[in-house]
């Protein structure tokens, strides 16, 4: 079963620490967020594989907007 990983807030993207193919495990940190200038870290919700990411280091994000897929 795939789980999202959407979001939480607004801001930029300033490094991501995971690549698709890469196991991660709850709560290994995947990647931060940049707002007002404070990094927010964003972690995995559960085990498994990142089979996707949306987007890439730079982007701009949305609030609920999707950053990556686990499966």
């Amino acid at each position: 079963m795939a789980e999202d990983i959407l979001a939480p807030l607004a801001g930029k993207i300033i490094k991501i620490h995971v690549a698709p193919g890469a196991t991660v495990e709850e709560d290994d940190e995947v990647l931060i967020i940049e707002a007002m200038k404070m990094e927010t870290p964003i972690f995995a919700p559960c085990d498994g594989t990142i089979k996707a990411l949306k987007l890439k280091e730079g982007d701009e994000v949305e609030e609920d907007d999707l950053i990556a897929v686990i499966e």
